[in-house]
């Protein structure tokens, strides 16, 4: 619910103009309709920044052991000794990244999916927790689905794309509302010695000022995860090459499986990719410490997960996405020869790949370490700020019991720009599209000079 990020401007000539107006009531619109979302957004966001900080400290004994000087045990005996502690299926096996990481096994069980915990040195199991997935702990995956709004069902999932794409017009609306007119520079600080409405309006103007084009950074690059843009964006993106390696699967069999729904950690760009299948030999499979000793020759990133074969048909799979995303990478084996079936990294994902992999490790505070990490920290404080700010702005200036939205423009052909634009970012991003055209209805239908509006 916020108001323009101006200070005296609204006050002159440019306030008066219908371009102004129109610009101002679209402003206030997005902020009607994204606030609470972006509340949510930049706490739980900010949460899983701290993703790693805040699982060592609270899995702290289910995360780390005591470096030994003897070796770890075999993979193998760990996980039958992680599936005679929890009886079930194994789906995979994490090796320790460390020597003081624990060893972890993924098992299915009819109570849903848990991971168990080991001292890689002694067998002894520490504990089992719910599957945290790519999130690592229980507590994360709920931060993270509550983040892309999962936790709330699939409907709730679609909001994504809306809030991103009104995010959006919330930036470029404010620009344009701060922007100095008849003025040699625009506010870029809080005015001394301001109170009240115009203590609010300076620190909202400001802080979006130098948050803006941070926020307009993580609502784009926030949108591969939607489950309606994302997923179009990707079926194009790898249909015209520019994606996934296509090439890969010239050669070798696969399933109709997708490796989402196959592996414990998928990038966004492979998701859809066709999951390999092994060729049955009638032979003896390769055991699972024949298959840990073919990744580590291969050099792939420590912190990798092993995914299990679970059919004759099935791969051993290994997987990482550390911080530095330019060393992301999957290799997939077949089960019975060991023979590398698909074997791509960050060097190998066509532009549009590479593009989205690289916005969304810098979205998750990742690709530049602690700086990445802490200037996120400040995105997520300074949106909620400015939500704080807008509210309270709102709430000094708007007539009693009105909305108080700001007043119509006397001539909206003035502002067939600004329209266009509303209506192109429509196009763009569709279900952002259907409650701009809904908020034009209501905007034109709704009888005015029903409620007070702010001059």
């Amino acid at each position: 619910m916020t108001l323009p990020l101006t200070t005296e401007a609204h006050n002159g000539a440019a306030a008066s103009s219908p371009l102004y107006r129109a610009v101002w009531r679209w402003h206030f619109y997005a902020g009607l309709l994204v606030l609470p979302f972006m509340m949510l957004l930049a706490v739980t966001g900010g949460i899983y920044l701290l993703k790693d900080e805040l699982n060592a400290v609270f899995y702290k004994d289910y995360l780390t052991v005591t470096a030994e000087t003897r070796t770890t045990l075999p993979a193998s005996e760990l996980v039958a000794r992680a599936t005679a502690f929890l009886p079930g299926t194994a789906t995979a096996y994490f090796p320790p990244a460390s020597k003081t990481e624990s060893a972890k096994v993924a098992i299915r069980t009819d109570a849903g999916k848990q991971r168990v915990y080991l001292n890689p040195y002694s067998g002894a199991v520490i504990g089992k927790l719910d599957d945290g997935g790519a999130a690592l702990t229980p507590f994360m995956l709920t931060i993270r689905k509550i983040h892309s709004l999962d936790y709330f069902g699939w409907l709730a999932n679609r909001v994504i794309e809306i809030v991103a794409g009104w995010a959006i017009i919330l930036v470029v609306t404010g620009l344009y509302l701060w922007w100095p007119r008849g003025r040699r520079l625009g506010r870029f600080w809080i005015r001394k010695g301001a109170k009240r409405r115009p203590f609010w309006r300076d620190l909202h103007a400001v802080t979006g000022l130098y948050a803006g084009g941070f926020i307009f950074f993580l609502a784009f690059t926030g949108l591969p995860w939607s489950g309606f843009w994302g997923g179009k964006v990707n079926l194009y993106a790898n249909e015209a090459g520019l994606g996934y390696p296509k090439g890969y699967w010239d050669e070798i069999p696969t399933s109709t499986v997708p490796m989402k729904d196959a592996m414990t950690q998928i990038n966004w760009t492979m998701e859809t990719a066709p999951m390999p299948e092994s060729t049955p030999t009638g032979g003896r499979a390769v055991s699972l410490d024949q298959a840990v000793a073919m990744f580590d020759k291969l050099d792939i990133h420590k912190g990798y997960a092993i995914d299990l074969p679970q059919s004759p048909e099935g791969v051993f799979t290994a997987s990482v996405y550390p911080d530095d995303i330019t060393a992301e990478r999957i290799v997939h084996l077949d089960q019975y020869s060991g023979k590398i079936l698909f074997d791509a990294g960050y060097s190998q994902l066509g532009i549009a790949g590479k593009a989205i992999e690289m916005g969304v490790s810098i979205h998750m505070g990742q690709q530049f370490g602690r700086v990445n990490q802490l200037a996120l920290l400040s995105v997520c404080f300074a949106i909620v700020v400015l939500s704080i700010a807008g509210v309270i702005m709102w709430w000094q200036r708007r007539p009693k019991r009105s909305l108080g939205a700001p007043r119509y423009p006397s001539d909206y052909r003035v502002a067939r720009g600004a329209i266009a634009i509303l209506l192109a970012m429509g196009l763009i991003f569709p279900l952002t599209g259907l409650t701009i055209l809904l908020a034009f209805v209501v905007d034109f239908l709704w009888p005015r000079g029903t409620h007070p509006q702010i001059a």
